[in-house]
């Protein structure tokens, strides 16, 4: 029975498609050496014969004929009497070879080799699967989710490996349910207590990256070089992009003719604003085109301290900004300087600065009007009322006595 199981083990063993030939002989005949050892003190004199197709062995002992009463070691030799038995044309001094059976080694030591035969399978399919996927980290991977938890997703590759999708990596929009197909890129890969931990991310830039690569034939071939990419998953992104070649736009390859191109990257990052900008090295060019949409009027480059400031007019402070600050953030990100907006103020003399109303208005309301890019009386009489509320996110009826107080002060 436990021959049965052994051989079971074995055929399990054979199996394995992602072990190679040489590895397999290898570890099976260390495993059965290590028995013979204990076994007989010695494995010097055995011959193992492994047969990967049929999935069995062979065990050959090779010893010498001495005379009956000269026997010292059992292992390494046989006595004439023994070895007649076997062949009756043996004489002292010959080799003779015959086979050692399974049953030979005794039912604890047979259970030992098929335990020490299924530890040997379980370590090198981890080592198989830690270096298969230690050489994957930074490609997408796809596969299905077996089990969805509060603070991460179990995901199976084809071949049934596990595999990690933290919520930490997960786009905040991002929802899954068992047997949902999921692509991400393989992240980081550790050994946690021996076994092969792999954590996949659909937030790193790299993921972003790949996912170009696939769609644009351009960026796969090298004619265009993604300079860098920084986002705020599920928000916005912006991607620098550069080419080689004068005759292609990089900016129109990669967006495609009306998004064609670009739509099935937003849709897997669950509709993420994509600005994908035309790298310069010219740095004033590049945090002008960083900054898209606003339109910039002029940039102080700050060198030793690695700042921009902007110059612009009011009504475009807000689009430089962004909605909570992203666009600016993202952009300061992108060209690696920290940018500051300034508005450029045309002259008036019947303007009067909001900071002059702070005895009829509030100090809070002033502050969210400036954050819209509104510092004087003007700014905010000329944008509509509907518009001021919207994008100050203050109630009617602080923005109708804002307006009262304005109006006032002109009339």
């Amino acid at each position: 029975m436990e021959n049965i199981n052994l051989i079971d083990t074995f055929a399990e063993f054979k199996e394995l498609k992602n072990i190679d030939r040489v590895t397999m002989m290898s570890v099976l005949e260390e495993v059965f050496r290590s028995v013979l050892i204990r076994q007989y003190g010695s494995d010097d004199n055995f011959d193992i014969i492994i047969n990967i197709d049929k999935g069995d062995f062979e065990i050959w002992r090779n010893r010498t004929v001495v005379a009956d009463n000269e026997l010292e070691d059992p292992n390494l030799q046989i006595t004439l009497t023994d070895a007649l038995k076997i062949d009756d044309d043996y004489e002292i001094g010959e080799e003779v070879t015959d086979e050692v059976k399974l049953i030979d080694f005794g039912r604890r030591a047979i259970l030992n080799l098929r335990q020490n035969l299924a530890s040997k399978i379980l370590e090198l399919e981890k080592d198989h699967i830690y270096g298969k996927y230690k050489n994957k980290i930074g490609d997408i991977v796809t596969g299905e989710v077996y089990q969805v938890w509060k603070k991460e997703i179990l995901i199976l590759d084809d071949e049934n490996n596990e595999l990690i999708l933290p919520k930490s990596e997960q786009i905040p929009s991002d929802y899954f349910r068992k047997g949902d197909n999921v692509r991400a890129i393989v992240y980081k890969v550790e050994l946690r207590n021996n076994n092969p931990l792999i954590i996949l991310s659909r937030t790193a830039p790299a993921f972003l990256e790949r996912l170009f690569e696939l769609e644009i034939p351009e960026i796969f071939d090298g004619l265009i070089t993604i300079k860098k990419i920084v986002r705020v998953p599920g928000e916005r992104a912006k991607v620098a992009v550069e080419s080689y070649d004068e005759r292609i736009d990089p900016v129109g390859a990669c967006v495609g003719m009306k998004g064609s191109r670009i739509h099935g990257i937003v849709r897997e990052l669950r509709n993420e604003n994509i600005d994908v900008i035309n790298y310069s090295s010219n740095l004033q060019l590049f945090i002008k085109r960083a900054l898209n949409p606003a339109k910039i009027n002029s940039i102080k480059i700050i060198e030793e301290d690695k700042k921009a400031e902007v110059y612009l007019k009011p009504e475009e402070v807000s689009l430089a900004i962004g909605k909570g600050g992203l666009n600016i953030r993202l952009a300061s990100q992108l060209t690696g300087y920290e940018i500051d907006v300034y508005r450029e103020m045309e002259e008036d003399d019947e303007d009067v600065n909001l900071d002059e109303f702070s005895d009829e208005i509030e100090s809070w309301v002033i502050d969210a009007l400036k954050g819209i890019g509104c510092d004087t009386a003007k700014n905010v009489l000329n944008i509509p009322r509907a518009e001021l509320i919207k994008r100050t996110d203050l109630e009617e009826e602080t923005i109708d006595e804002v307006l009262k107080v304005l109006h006032s002060e002109f009339d």
